[in-house]
């Protein structure tokens, strides 16, 4: 009989607190050494062997092996996110990874616009613990060719009536946003860093059986990359509740030009105050021009929370640029997972899971919660203050949920009034 004295032993508390069952050889950890136990079947407090095949690199951050992640927090996440549009408007696509390493929960989705129609497959399992096996899941693969330039994306789910075989080739520099923080109260709910790169994209689509050839001179696109921690997963409660009505404001645009692109985004508290913003010009493959200062204005279509016209300014050091958007069709993000009743980011779904859905678009209720945000892919025209006009593609990123004063919305996901 094993007791509280011997150092394989579990405390009863602990126990009663957090246990996992491992079939392997675990380990202990004692005074920061790791001793072996018995190649048996046992329960154990943590599963302390977590050295992987990304711990032989000099990457480290911490002193923990790269599996662990720098806190606890359950919503620590990484994520892949990349879209891509032809230039006539008639094809957008767009796909999600999200590694959620606390929570040891993986998931993808991929999703395609064509004919007013967007068709998204979904696939959620358990993560693996080692980092180089977390760009797989289900039908859905990302793998990193070169990094920050080139990424390939394979789906294979014709039971949802989407095969894919795309190549992502960057064309700008990575644009590294401003830091993410946001507190309620004394704990983070928001601390992460995010990328937006523009890019174009060549490979094969197939949708319900019909083959769509992707060419770098008809496609482009942007991705974006980002860590950190942030809202996903079933929700846990963390100690006492704050009672805050839920309130979040952002818009982000990353539009392409022949020979450069423009980024934008922005946070808001309801009265309209910013926490968050940057703007930039990536002017061919080696080049950001910041931008001092970046203004908009938001034309919302009635009864809805997303634009019917949409213009940014920016102020640089020695020159403007002014855009001008105009919709051509609202992507629903829920087909990538965000905020979807069923696939949302994190949420356990099982060892793995795959499954997909389709709707026509514009949706019939744009006021549903999970409707609330979108991409707008936009026909955009940039007038730089030499006169110069550019003719570009790009979207306008919109999630506004709970009051915003500047645009009038008061509840959680009223709709614009005109009057």
């Amino acid at each position: 009989m094993m007791m509280e004295s011997d150092p394989r032993a579990v405390p009863t508390t602990v126990l009663n607190v957090l246990c996992e069952t491992v079939t392997t050889l675990p380990t202990v950890r004692r005074q920061g050494l790791l001793s072996p136990s018995s190649a048996t079947t046992t329960q154990v407090a943590t599963v302390t062997y977590m050295i992987t095949s990304f711990d032989d690199y000099p990457i480290h951050q911490t002193s923990e092996p790269i599996a662990h992640t720098e806190s606890g927090d359950p919503s620590a996440y990484d994520r892949y996110f990349f879209n891509g549009y032809s230039r006539d408007g008639k094809i957008f696509f767009a796909a999600a990874m999200g590694l959620y390493p606390n929570r040891h929960v993986i998931d993808a989705s991929f999703s395609v616009i064509r004919n007013g129609e967007q068709i998204n497959v979904h696939t959620s399992g358990r993560a693996p613990t080692d980092r180089a096996e977390c760009t797989k899941v289900g039908p859905i693969s990302i793998d990193v060719i070169t990094p920050m330039k080139k990424h390939r994306i394979t789906v294979e789910a014709p039971e949802h009536g989407i095969r894919a075989d795309l190549t992502y080739q960057a064309s700008s520099l990575p644009y590294e946003e401003p830091p993410f923080l946001v507190r309620a109260g004394n704990r983070k709910v928001m601390s992460y860093t995010r990328l937006t790169q523009l890019g174009t994209w060549s490979g094969w689509l197939e949708l319900d059986g019909l083959r769509i050839e992707v060419s770098p001179e008809s496609v482009v696109g942007s991705r974006d990359r980002s860590w950190g921690i942030r809202g996903i997963g079933e929700r846990v409660q963390m100690g006492a509740p704050l009672n805050l009505p839920p309130q979040f404001y952002w818009l982000w645009a990353p539009v392409w030009f022949d020979g450069f692109g423009t980024v934008f985004d922005v946070n808001e508290y309801s009265d309209g105050q910013r926490w968050h913003e940057s703007g930039a010009m990536l002017i061919g493959a080696d080049t950001i021009k910041h931008a001092h200062a970046v203004s908009y204005d938001y034309a919302w279509e009635h009864n809805t929370r997303r634009a019917e016209k949409f213009s940014l300014s920016y102020q640089f050091a020695n020159d403007s640029a002014e855009l001008v958007f105009t919709p051509i069709v609202h992507f629903q993000m829920n087909g990538l997972g965000y905020l979807h009743p069923e696939w949302a980011h994190g949420n356990w779904k099982g060892e793995l899971e795959t499954g997909g859905d389709r709707f026509s678009v514009p949706v019939e209720d744009p006021l549903l919660l999970h409707n609330l945000h979108t991409q707008t892919l936009s026909t955009v025209v940039c007038t730089l203050s030499d006169g110069t006009v550019h003719h570009g593609i790009g979207v306008l990123e919109t999630l506004v949920l709970g009051a915003h004063d500047p645009s009038g919305f008061t509840g959680v996901s009223d709709g614009h009034s005109q009057s």
